[in-house]
C-alpha cells in the first residue's frame, strides 16, 4: 500500500484553510493544517512533507520569518514552499519571497486549477523521492546480504581447500622422504639412517594431525596426535 504524501496548509484565516482543503483534497494526499508559524514549526518537528503552502500576511510570526526558520533546519531546508499572499506590492515583495526559500509565489485570489497542479508536481517529485530511498534502502540490504553469503561461503571453502594443498604438499615431502629411505641401507651413515627415522616418524605424526583436521572426521577420534 502507497503511503500518502503529507501537505503542510499554513494560514492563520480559518476560511483560508478550508478553501485551500476543497482545493487539494481532489489530490487525495493528507493535508496537515496550522493556524500559525510557530503550529507549523511544531508540525515539521515530527512530519515530513512533500510541500508547504504558507500565507504571508500572518500576526506575529509572518510567512517570511516562518520560512526563514524552515530553511535554517537541517531536517526541513529541501522541503519546497509556495507562498500564497492576498496582497502584492510589485517585484520587491516578489523578490523578498523568493529570498525567504520560495519555489513559487502565488496571489490571492488564485485560479484552483493553477495551484492543484503545482502542488500535484511536488508530490510526485516527493513520491518519487520516497520511493528511490526504499529501493536504495533495500538494494544496500541485498548487497549486505550477498556479501555475508559469499563470506561464509568462504568461511566453509577455504580451509578445505587449505588442507587439500598442505596434504599435497606432505605428500610430496613424504615421497621424497621414502625414497631417501630406500637409499640408505645397513652401511650407510648411521646418524643419517637415525636422521631419516626421525623424519618419517615427523611426518606420520603431521599426516595423522592433518587428517584429523579433515570434514567429517568429528570428535570421536579423540586429541589432535602430536607430530613429534
Amino acid at each position: 500500500m502507497v503511503q500518502k504524501a503529507k501537505i503542510l496548509l499554513v494560514d492563520d484565516r480559518p476560511e483560508n484553510l478550508l478553501a485551500l482543503e476543497a482545493i487539494l483534497s481532489a489530490l487525495d494526499q493528507t493535508l496537515v493544517r496550522a493556524s500559525s508559524g510557530e503550529e507549523a514549526l511544531k508540525a515539521l518537528l515530527t512530519d515530513d512533507f512533500a510541500v508547504i503552502l504558507l500565507d504571508v500576511q500572518m500576526p506575529g510570526m509572518d510567512g517570511f520569518e516562518t520560512a526563514a526558520h524552515i530553511k535554517r533546519r537541517e531536517r526541513t531546508r529541501d522541503i519546497p514552499i509556495i507562498f500564497l499572499t492576498a496582497i502584492n506590492h510589485g517585484p520587491h515583495h516578489t523578490f523578498r519571497g523568493y529570498a525567504a526559500g520560495a519555489v513559487d509565489y502565488i496571489s490571492k485570489p488564485f485560479d484552483p486549477w493553477v495551484l492543484r497542479a503545482k502542488v500535484s508536481v511536488f508530490v510526485e517529485l516527493y513520491m518519487k523521492n520516497c520511493q528511490l530511498r526504499e529501493q536504495a534502502a533495500l538494494l544496500r540490504l541485498q548487497l549486505e546480504s550477498g556479501q555475508a553469503a559469499r563470506a561464509g561461503a568462504l568461511e566453509t571453502q577455504e580451509p578445505a581447500g587449505l588442507l587439500a594443498e598442505l596434504s599435497a604438499r606432505l605428500a610430496a615431502v613424504e615421497e621424497q622422504a621414502e625414497a631417501l629411505s630406500k637409499q640408505l641401507d645397513e652401511s650407510a651413515d648411521a646418524a643419517a639412517v637415525a636422521t631419516a627415522a626421525h623424519l618419517e616418524r615427523k611426518l606420520t605424526g603431521l599426516r595423522r594431525a592433518l587428517d584429523a583436521l579433515e570434514p567429517g572426521a568429528g570428535s570421536a577420534a579423540g586429541p589432535l596426535p602430536s607430530p613429534s
